[in-house]
């Protein structure tokens, strides 16, 4: 649901809210491209009723039983009350223009997109969906980095992510991430840069650290527009920057070319590809 009129964060222009839902959430005089969350991201992306859940993982709640101002627990039990999910990612196959794929999309709002043990565990059944389908994967990124709350085992999940994209790349299976604002640390330094293609909405941010804490480190002044996707692709760290408004139609032509191969009957007769599972 859009607010009658919404204040665009980077113009500070009022716009009616109707037409801003008309624009994908985009503010149509200077190209803001505003948060989604993750149910919003996959109704823009994905055919109308072609969402299917995959199977579901039920995530660590507590693996280090740790408490800074609140107990994680408290942290865990807000973060699925506000925003109705169970983890920072949603994973379902899906439909981009009637081609298939299976998509993972993650939620900043779930305690900052954080990378946690049951965030890497969607992503691994995500891929293994798409290993077993043979259906190229979708990753939509938006994080903060690693879950401060789970310690080493939220920096173990950027060695079991990248794994699991390993295996699709060895079995010649499509992986294209979807880069949206901000998308850093731990993710960005696994799954979010280990796709075959990288692709990323206008002036999305990412990278390990942010530029404050680089700057402090290494006593130097950063480039203007650093760690945003224009910077990125400049330097040949994204492969293309795509607005809103282009991404079903782009992500079709991506996922045309990861389409499953045609495979021929004894008899030499062609034959269609396997039809996908609509559940798991």
């Amino acid at each position: 649901m859009v607010a009658d009129w919404v204040r665009c964060e980077r113009c500070a222009d009022l716009i009616y809210g109707k037409r801003f839902a008309r624009t994908l959430r985009v503010c149509p005089d200077c190209g803001w491209h505003s948060p989604l969350t993750a149910r919003q991201r996959l109704d823009q992306l994905l055919d109308a009723g072609s969402a299917a859940p995959l199977g579901e993982v039920r995530p660590l709640h507590d693996p280090l039983e740790f408490t800074d101002t609140r107990p994680y627990p408290e942290r865990l039990a807000e973060a699925r009350a506000r925003t109705g999910l169970t983890e920072a990612v949603i994973c379902v196959q899906g439909r981009v223009e009637d081609r298939p794929v299976v998509v993972a999309a993650m939620d900043f709002r779930f305690l900052g997109g954080s990378l946690g043990c049951g965030v890497g565990a969607l992503v691994c059944e995500a891929a293994r969906a798409g290993l077993a389908r043979r259906l190229p994967l979708l990753l939509v990124t938006a994080s903060g980095g690693a879950r401060m709350q789970e310690g080493t085992l939220a920096l173990m999940q950027m060695a079991k992510t990248a794994q699991a994209m390993a295996e699709l790349d060895e079995a010649g299976i499509l992986t294209v991430s979807l880069i949206t604002d901000p998308t850093y640390g731990g993710v960005a330094a696994s799954f979010a840069t280990l796709a075959d293609v990288i692709v990323a909405e206008p002036g999305a941010r990412l990278g390990f650290a942010g530029p404050r804490v680089i700057e402090q480190t290494t006593g130097e002044r950063l480039p203007e527009g650093f760690q945003t996707a224009e910077f990125l692709m400049a330097h040949g760290m994204v492969d293309d920057i795509v607005p809103r408004s282009a991404l079903r139609a782009t992500l079709s032509r991506l996922l045309a070319l990861g389409a499953p191969p045609v495979r021929p009957h004894a008899t030499g007769t062609p034959r269609a590809p396997d039809t996908p599972y609509a559940e798991p």
